[in-house]
């Protein structure tokens, strides 16, 4: 276990460098105006294809990872 412990906030970096990564190239949908309650009737929802796809996957997985890495350093910790 002494192992996954040195190792563990390594990982929890990496995987926070990723996600922060992958959310940042994501495009935004919404316009200024829908971000500040006003009316934003003219945007159409579209399907995310290719690399905005992969970045979408890969936002998925990252955040699913660190939220493991967190629970798992937090077990660790308590032993």
């Amino acid at each position: 276990m002494s192992l996954v412990a040195k190792v563990l906030p390594y990982a929890e970096i990496i995987v926070s460098v990723i996600l922060v990564l992958a959310i940042m190239l994501q495009q935004s949908g919404a316009s200024v105006g829908g971000a500040l309650g006003g009316d934003d009737s003219g945007t159409f929802a579209h399907t995310r294809r290719g690399f905005e796809r992969f970045l979408f996957y890969l936002s998925l997985v990252c955040a699913i990872l660190f939220a493991l890495f967190a629970f798992l350093s937090i077990i660790i910790k308590a032993d």
